[in-house]
């Protein structure tokens, strides 16, 4: 099972404000956005608040987002840094 994924609009204005600075960090977040697709709930991401919203973390930065799991979609709400 594919999973759709949605960015937010306040998600990706971030990704653009980042990408100026680190496009390498923000190419690495991509990808590791890329591969919940497949694995919505790796090893290295944790519960935030309710079992549906998990935090990644990809270098200096962190990732949230929700996984609908009827619809089959996910949704990254907030991307910001760590440092």
């Amino acid at each position: 099972m594919t999973y759709e994924i949605i960015w937010e609009p306040r998600a990706t204005n971030a990704a653009a404000r980042f990408l100026k600075d680190d496009p390498a960090g923000l190419a690495a977040v991509y990808e590791a956005v890329d591969a919940l697709a497949t694995q919505p709930r790796p090893r290295d991401s944790n519960p935030y608040g309710s079992q549906d919203v998990r935090r990644l973390h990809v270098g200096d930065y962190r990732v949230l987002y929700i996984i609908d799991d009827d619809v089959i979609r996910i949704m990254v709400t907030h991307l910001g840094r760590t440092a």
